[in-house]
């Protein structure tokens, strides 16, 4: 799943790690930045963040409840 942030300069991939099945943290979110170096947020050009099961359910939820929040003073 890739999702493109701050109009595409910032592209996140998450996805399951097969090679690294026998790992705990198999779950990868991959962050590529493509812009030019004075607007850059990260050190890197490329990131790679590997979680555990319940470490991404537990990122999953709260952006859920923080989409949830946003979406409830949206219609306030």
């Amino acid at each position: 799943m890739s999702i493109h942030l701050l109009e595409g300069t910032l592209q996140i991939d998450i996805f399951y790690e097969c090679e690294d099945q026998d790992l705990d943290d198999n779950i990868c979110i991959s962050i590529v930045e493509r812009c030019a170096p004075a607007e850059k947020l990260l050190r890197a050009g490329e990131t790679n963040l590997y979680l555990t099961l319940q470490e991404a359910r537990q990122l999953g939820e709260a952006l859920l409840t923080a989409a949830k929040h946003s979406e409830s003073a949206y219609k306030d």
